[in-house]
């Protein structure tokens, strides 16, 4: 049975300029760390699990409150952004982050530079406002403000 999502992956082109934006921006801290030469045992064992043949690869496992990111980059085969789509477009749209303070994470993050689509604003019982990561990726950032709401995002019971 399911019990819920543990963690989404971005793929990128290049995790040193990807990692600081999670890690020292949006607070993430550093699970652990991996990765695997082309030609290697553990470049044998990757590929029988993604399918991804002769890859050279490392990976980031970061964690913030009860939800794991992993971030992933490819050398070989060389990591390649394939598509600009918008948010309305099919696949995978955004990662949304549980926030406590939206309008406070939005002001630091806006000064770091990083790109809005627009302020916060109140939708229901919730405040929110989409960024994009040094990807491109669209990030979400929600903050629940009713705390009775059945959006509050709690740990798992039992």
């Amino acid at each position: 049975m399911i019990r819920g999502i543990h963690h989404p992956a971005i793929t990128t082109g290049d995790i040193d300029r990807l990692l600081p934006f999670y890690r020292d921006l949006l607070g993430f801290t550093e699970v652990f760390g991996f990765g695997w030469e082309a030609g290697t045992d553990m470049s044998g064992f990757a590929a029988g699990i993604t399918g991804v043949a002769d890859s050279t690869a490392r990976s980031v496992l970061l964690k913030a409150g009860t939800a794991f990111l992993e971030l992933f980059e490819y050398k070989q085969p060389a990591s390649t952004r394939s598509d600009d789509r918008a948010l309305y477009q099919q696949g995978f749209a955004h990662v949304c982050f549980d926030s406590d303070d939206v309008i406070a994470d939005h002001a630091r993050l806006s000064a770091a530079g990083v790109p809005f689509v627009s302020a916060p604003v109140d939708v229901g019982p919730m405040r929110l406002c989409y960024c994009r990561d040094p990807d491109g990726n669209f990030v979400e950032l929600q903050q629940i403000t009713d705390p009775a709401s059945d959006l509050v995002l709690r740990a798992a019971q039992g």
